[in-house]
C-alpha cells in the first residue's frame, strides 16, 4: 500500500457536493488526489477532459455501499499537482495511473472509464492484466483516429494555437464542454464553479489545453493501445453510451463492441458525453444489473447483449 502524503483540500470544494475524504499519494513526484469510498469489488473510475473525480460523485454516492469506488485526478486536473516538467500527455497520464494502481495495491478491479479515461485506462489494464477483471467503457475510444475527418478537424482546431490560448486565458474547454456534454440536464452553477476552480489559472489550464492536439500527435500511443486490444478481448465489458454525444458517435460504440465480444451495451437515450453525470441513475443501474452475479454469468455464457436505458 502507498504512503499517504500531505495534501490540501481547497476551501472551495463543497462538502455537500463532494462529500468524500480527499486523499493524496505521491506517484513519481506528483501529488495525486483521489477518493476511496466504500467496500466490495473495486471500481477504478477514470475521468476525461476537462473534468476530475468530481465527475463521478453521484456514481460514487450510489455505489459505495456495494463497491469500493476509487477515483483519481490526473496531474494538473482536479486537486492533483504535477511535478515540474510534466507535459500532460496521455502517455504520461497512463504511466501515472499504472503507478497509482501499483501504489494502492489494487486487485480484482473493474476499469470504469469515459472520454480520455478510456485509452489511458486501457493502457494501464494492458500493463497490469492481473489487476483487472472487467471493463466499463462510456463514450470513449481506443485507437488512432488519423484520417477520420470528425476527429482530425476537432484535434487540429482545438489543438491549434488560437484555441489553446483561449483555453489558458478563458477556461474555454470547461465553459464549452461541460454544458454541451450534458444533454439530459443543465449543470448547476455550483457544479460549474467546481470545474472552473479546478483549472483556475492559465498555468493550471495547460493540462486541458494539451489533450485535444494529442488526439493526432499521440498516434504511437493509440496504435499501441489498439495493438493490445486483442489481449483484453476476453474481459467481460459493459458499454454505457449516451446517444446524444456530439463527440463519440455510433461508429465508435460499434468498434468497441467488435473489440470486446463479451460485451453488454446499454444505450442511454438523450445523454451526452458525460453520461455518468448527465444520467447517473441510468449509469448506476446499468452497472448494478451487469455486475450482479446472475447477470455476469449469463453474459459470459451467452455472449453480447444490447438494450436501451429510458
Amino acid at each position: 500500500m502507498a504512503d499517504a502524503i500531505e495534501g490540501a483540500r481547497p476551501s472551495w470544494v463543497d462538502d455537500g457536493l463532494f462529500p468524500f475524504e480527499s486523499r493524496f499519494v505521491d506517484i513519481d513526484g506528483h501529488s495525486v488526489h483521489y477518493v476511496d469510498e466504500g467496500a466490495g469489488p473495486t471500481l477504478l473510475l477514470l475521468h476525461g477532459n476537462p473534468t476530475w473525480s468530481f465527475l463521478w460523485r453521484d456514481v460514487i454516492l450510489a455505489l459505495r455501499d456495494d463497491f469500493r469506488c476509487v477515483a483519481l485526478d490526473y496531474p494538473g486536473f482536479g486537486l492533483s499537482t504535477p511535478r515540474p516538467g510534466y507535459r500532460y500527455l496521455p502517455e504520461e497520464h497512463a504511466d501515472v495511473v499504472t503507478g497509482f494502481v501499483d501504489a494502492l495495491g489494487l486487485n480484482g478491479a473493474t476499469l470504469v472509464a469515459q472520454d480520455w479515461g478510456g485509452p489511458i485506462g486501457l493502457a494501464a489494464v494492458r500493463r497490469r492484466p492481473d489487476v483487472f477483471d472487467r471493463l466499463v467503457l462510456a463514450n470513449t475510444w481506443a485507437w488512432p483516429v488519423n484520417g477520420v475527418l470528425h476527429f482530425e478537424a476537432f484535434s487540429r482546431i482545438a489543438g491549434g494555437l488560437p484555441i489553446r490560448f483561449l483555453v489558458r486565458r478563458l477556461n474555454l474547454l470547461v465553459n464549452a464542454f461541460i454544458p454541451t456534454g450534458h444533454r439530459r440536464r443543465k449543470p448547476t452553477a455550483a457544479e460549474m464553479t467546481h470545474y472552473r476552480r479546478a483549472l483556475n489559472t492559465p498555468e493550471r489550464r495547460q493540462a486541458s489545453a494539451v489533450l485535444p492536439g494529442r488526439i493526432l500527435a499521440s498516434r504511437d500511443f493509440f496504435a499501441e493501445i489498439e495493438a493490445g486490444l486483442a489481449d483484453l478481448a476476453h474481459l467481460p465489458t459493459l458499454i454505457v453510451w449516451g446517444d446524444a454525444d456530439i463527440a463519440f458517435r455510433p461508429q465508435e460504440r460499434e468498434r468497441l463492441e467488435a473489440a470486446f465480444p463479451e460485451h453488454e451495451t446499454v444505450i442511454v437515450k438523450g445523454a451526452g458525453t458525460y453520461v455518468e453525470s448527465d444520467a447517473p441513475e441510468e449509469f448506476v443501474a446499468a452497472i448494478r444489473d451487469w455486475a450482479a452475479p446472475r447477470r455476469g454469468d449469463a453474459s459470459r455464457a451467452g455472449g453480447s447483449a444490447q438494450h436501451d436505458a429510458p
